[in-house]
Order: C-alpha cells, then sequence, then structure tokens
C-alpha cells in the first residue's frame, strides 16, 4: 500500500540553526532535508518531499516570501500532498500562521512548527516538533481546519496562538481558550470539530504598508500626525487596556480615520478590547465614533496582518465583518 505524500518546507530558523566555526552564536545553515534525516520514523508514516524555501531568520521574512510559500504549498497539494509542513523560526511564528491562514482555502492541512533550542545544543526540541507537525499533517481529522501551529505536543490555532516567552520551551500558548488539540502518544486529539472559516483571496497588491503603533505613558503624536503624509495606508493602534489612548491621541486618530483604515487593539496580550464600557475621551466608545475599529481578541500585530490582507484584496470595506469573526 502506497503511503501518503508529505510535503516539508524550510525557511530556516532556529530549529536549522547550528554552531558556528567561529564560535559567534547559532546561525540558519541546516536545510530540510538535512533536519528530515534526523527523523528516520518520518519516512515510514509517508513519502516525504523536501525542500528548503529559504534559510532566514524569521525576524528577516516579509509578506512577499510568504506568499511564495503560500504558492508552494498549494502546488504540493495539487501534485497530491495530503498535508504540508512549514518549519520557520519562532520570532514570527504566530505572525507567519496566521498571515497564511487568512489565505490557506484548502482542506489540508498546513502546519507550522519550529524549535526553541539549536538543532546544534543539547535537548534539541525541532526533532520532535517536525515530526509531531507531520503527524498532525498527516492526520485526517486535522482536515478543514486551516493553518495549525504545533510546538510542545500542543496543536494552536492560527488566530490565537501568541508567543509568549522570548526563551522557555513552552513558549506558546493560545488564549483564552487554550490549544485546539494534543498530542498524545503520537496521535492528534482535538476537542471540538473543525470552525467554519471565511478566506480572503490571494492580494493582488503588495506595495501597500499598514503601520503598527504602540500607545505608552505621555506618548507625543509626533509619528501619529505623519502617518498619511508618509504614505501608509491603514493604522493599528495597541491601545492600553481594552483599547484606550490618551486624549491627544483620539484627536489626532480622529483624523487619520478619515483617510485610512484604523484599528485599535489592546496591548495586554490577554483578553478582548471593550465595545461599549467606556466613555471618555480615548475610551473605546468615543474611537469608534470617530471611526476606529475595534480589535476584539485580534492581537496588535495580527490585525496589522489582517488590514494588510484585506488591503492588498481591495476588501478593506470587510474589515468589520473580518475583526467581528476572527476577533470575536
Amino acid at each position: 500500500m502506497a503511503l501518503p505524500k508529505l510535503s516539508v518546507g524550510a525557511l530556516g530558523g532556529t530549529i536549522s540553526m547550528q554552531a558556528q566555526p567561529t564560535g559567534a552564536g547559532v546561525q540558519p545553515s541546516l536545510s530540510g532535508q538535512g533536519m528530515v534525516d534526523l527523523l528516520p520514523e518520518l519516512t515510514s508514516l509517508a513519502d516525504v518531499q523536501v525542500q528548503t524555501l529559504n534559510l532566514l531568520p524569521s525576524a528577516s521574512l516579509s509578506f512577499q516570501a510568504l506568499l511564495e510559500v503560500l504558492d508552494w504549498a498549494r502546488e504540493c497539494v495539487t501534485a497530491g500532498s495530503v498535508g504540508v509542513v512549514i518549519s520557520q523560526g519562532t520570532d514570527t511564528l504566530e505572525e507567519a500562521a496566521f498571515f497564511l491562514d487568512l489565505l490557506w482555502d484548502l482542506d489540508e492541512p498546513l502546519v507550522l512548527t519550529g524549535a526553541m533550542r539549536a538543532a546544534s545544543h543539547c535537548g534539541a526540541d525541532g526533532p520532535a516538533n517536525l515530526l509531531a507537525a507531520a503527524q498532525v499533517a498527516l492526520a485526517e481529522r486535522s482536515c478543514g481546519r486551516g493553518v495549525l501551529v504545533v510546538m510542545n505536543d500542543q496543536v494552536h490555532a492560527a488566530s490565537r496562538v501568541r508567543k509568549v516567552a522570548a526563551l522557555a520551551m513552552d513558549a506558546f500558548a493560545s488564549s483564552p481558550y487554550g490549544p485546539v488539540g494534543l498530542m498524545i502518544e503520537n496521535q492528534v486529539h482535538y476537542g471540538a470539530a473543525p470552525p467554519a472559516r471565511q478566506c480572503v483571496p490571494r492580494p493582488t497588491r503588495t506595495n501597500h504598508s499598514v503601520l503598527l503603533l504602540e500607545a505608552a505613558l505621555d506618548a507625543d503624536t509626533l509619528l501619529l500626525d505623519k502617518v498619511v503624509d508618509a504614505g501608509y495606508q491603514g493604522l493599528v493602534i495597541a491601545g492600553f487596556g481594552a483599547g484606550h489612548v490618551s486624549q491627544r491621541w483620539a484627536a489626532s486618530l480622529r483624523a487619520i480615520a478619515q483617510d485610512l483604515p484604523v484599528i485599535v487593539a489592546t496591548r495586554t496580550g490577554q483578553g478582548p478590547t471593550a465595545k461599549a464600557s467606556y466613555g471618555f475621551v480615548g475610551g473605546e466608545i468615543d474611537l469608534q465614533a470617530n471611526g476606529a475599529v475595534m480589535g476584539g481578541f485580534l492581537c496588535p500585530r495580527k490585525c496589522r496582518i489582517l488590514l494588510w490582507v484585506l488591503i492588498g484584496s481591495a476588501r478593506e470595506r470587510a474589515l468589520q465583518d473580518y475583526l467581528g469573526r476572527l476577533g470575536g
């Protein structure tokens, strides 16, 4: 009986990093095939097709690079793969997963993973994460769930997962409901059926920019007041608390919202923005009355990605609908 076909694409990141002869830290150097070769058991599960798509630290990935990953993954499915695994750095793993999830309209699983310890370090977690990601991608019950993130034997939805620790092994979590699945004895277990999904068409425009700014105590408006003239096509604010800004920032946002879509999210990392609780100038009621849209549970970084994708697909008018679904 023929084994199912699985595609593995490598982008670099800590999972591919090894110590350098100069002793100047680790750098991406292990190819996708090199990572798969560390997992002989994988070849008994699937006919594995491997491609090294890049060798970069994930902070240097771009939207254009991720669009190329998307196209490659779609080609793999067209060629017969039942699932696709992407390995990359964890610094931007949550953002890359969400970006791809917005655009992945196939039932076949697209699974992202990485590592917290370099391949050349004692106790490297990359091989275990890669194997678990492959097992998730091969599981029929993973179909229809969009893009998933597998780290530390947990399966996370792309819209909720966040990196919550800089160096810890259990660096990823999903707020507020936790992971959607668990790996137990080489099997993936899900707590609920796949959710309804609404994807965005692939952007036809990619030369636009969306700015993300974080509110801070006594912050001036020097940068804020230049957003429109600087050529940005959208703005995301990581606001105080449940999505608030100062009175000075509220005045600036009122003017900006006349020209650009403005999203206000929460910088806290837990919980949603409010909708109808605070009535002061700079509170969410005031901000919405003056043109801003609240991010809900969606973190500021993912709000920026959503807005960039919608603008690129000429669907920015549907921003409120997408935020209601993804940030609700």
